[in-house]
């Protein structure tokens, strides 16, 4: 199939920013908003892009008036917004006209109807698209789900629009269905991990070595030019080092310390549960987010215990290390998580693949994320990316400093969740034997479950059965 006909519906900051990069690149784009004002607005505000666009009064007459095959590229909110606007859309779409999602959906939503517009001749696609409104004005990272000839037919816009990385387009089809935004959900659990890392580390640096914000920003742009490079990174030491115009105070000190979500961190962990495997450093992010937004709780619970956060006797270089190490965990457990959907749905997806599509132009694009590429060539042990050799010995050099730094921050009741999930995760998984025969002991007790002898054989009952 071949597509000359692209409309975009949802002129917010990241339709608005993407809009203009389609233009840019050369492709000419139907426009429509909920708002006919908006859509007038934006219009107006793009000049430089005249004739480029062509503006409708509501997302009705926008699809009846495009000539087909039609390509409508949907950036509004998940949940009830798209499933409207879809419903509105299909009144006018003709079988060979495709649906784009390019939201934050639920690949769960995104799977059913894909199996439901499929069935009446219409193709849709799940796309992740990561990179804020910057990614999405100068080149975004975007992980596309659908059928693989639809892809083809797009793929010559969304390449001219995606990020570059040594000149390499940052955009893939990754499978069918929902595999796209499910790449997407995992991509920004990733990053809840890390920017709550990078958080751990700025408050032990700050309250249990008496760095000023300026000092932490400076170590961590130094940071930055070795092993721990990353957009979040960068752009941390930037805030850190930020003073407030209207105040001269440190720009973080007058920022209320209450962290939003939009939900893709929570279903990460959800799916991660749901699925079998742990990825307990973003359940611990998405838990630290949680108690951040009970600022009246945390006071209260201050004048209760009255903590004394102690001094920490780290150096800057042990929590480089230490961050270092939980980094990798953190993307040890994502990329397991990627593993395990793709075998449970079928979907195949090439996970260094996935590491080259993260490379630039989304919110965790990082140094790391080539040797994580390098690392799935060469199939990891177990399918562990900590387990590859590399990057094990990345970690021997590494988790000293990590124990050394959590053992350091909870003596001194720094909270360090994220830290403390990684080192706990990395513990478990590297012991033969655990505690879990106790557990198996327990069940058996007061439910008769059974439990596996090491001599042989399962469904065995303790003596208590008795």
């Amino acid at each position: 199939m071949t597509l000359a006909n692209f409309g975009m519906y949802g002129l917010g900051t990241m339709g608005t920013a993407l809009a203009h990069n389609i233009a840019e690149k050369g492709f000419d784009l139907h426009v429509a908003s909920y708002r006919k004002e908006d859509m007038l607005e934006f219009v107006a505000e793009a000049p430089r892009f005249a004739g480029s666009f062509t503006g409708h009064d509501s997302l009705a007459e926008m699809v009846r008036d495009m000539p087909a095959p039609r390509a409508i590229i949907f950036l509004i909110p998940a949940g009830q917004a798209i499933e409207s606007a879809i419903a509105e859309a299909r009144t006018f779409m003709q079988p060979g006209d495709v649906l784009i999602d390019a939201g934050n959906s639920d690949f769960q939503d995104t799977r059913q109807r894909a199996t439901k517009l499929e069935a009446a001749g219409l193709a849709y696609m799940g796309m992740g698209v990561s990179g804020g409104e910057f990614g999405a004005r100068t080149g975004p990272s975007m992980m596309v789900g659908g059928t693989r000839s639809v892809w083809e037919a797009l793929r010559p816009m969304l390449e001219a629009i995606s990020a570059k990385f040594d000149g390499e387009p940052c955009v893939d089809h990754v499978g069918p269905d929902g595999a796209g935004h499910f790449v997407k959900t995992v991509h920004n659990g990733i990053e809840y991990a890390d920017m709550q890392l990078l958080a751990e580390t700025y408050g032990l640096m700050r309250h249990g070595m008496a760095m000023t914000p300026v000092e932490v920003g400076a170590h961590f742009s130094n940071w930055n030019d070795g092993p721990m490079q990353s957009y979040l990174v960068e752009i941390s030491a930037e805030v850190l080092k930020t003073v407030d115009p209207q105040s001269d105070k440190p720009m973080v000190d007058v920022i209320v310390d209450t962290a939003g979500q939009k939900g893709t961190g929570r279903w990460t962990a959800i799916e991660a549960l749901k699925l079998g495997v742990s990825a307990n450093t973003v359940e611990a992010a998405v838990g630290a987010r949680v108690w951040s937004a009970g600022r009246e709780t945390r006071a209260l619970g201050e004048e209760i215990f009255a903590p004394v956060r102690g001094a920490v006797a780290l150096t800057a270089d042990q929590l480089e290390q230490a961050a270092l190490a939980t980094r990798i965990l953190g993307h040890s457990q994502g990329f397991d998580l990627l593993a395990t959907a793709s075998r449970e749905y079928g979907w195949d997806l090439n996970l260094s693949r996935c590491a080259e599509i993260w490379r630039a132009g989304c919110i965790i694009r990082s140094d790391l994320l080539n040797g994580i590429a390098e690392a799935f060539r060469k199939e990891p042990p177990a399918g562990l990316l900590a387990f590859e050799p590399t990057m094990a010995e990345t970690l021997r050099t590494t988790v000293p400093a990590l124990r050394a730094v959590v053992g350091a921050a909870i003596a001194a009741g720094h909270p360090v969740p994220v830290m403390t999930a990684a080192l706990a995760w990395l513990d478990g998984m590297t012991q033969t034997r655990g505690t879990t025969d106790l557990i198996q002991g327990q069940r058996d007790y007061f439910g008769r479950h059974g439990f596996a002898r090491v001599d042989g054989g399962s469904g065995h009952h303790g003596p208590w059965a008795d």
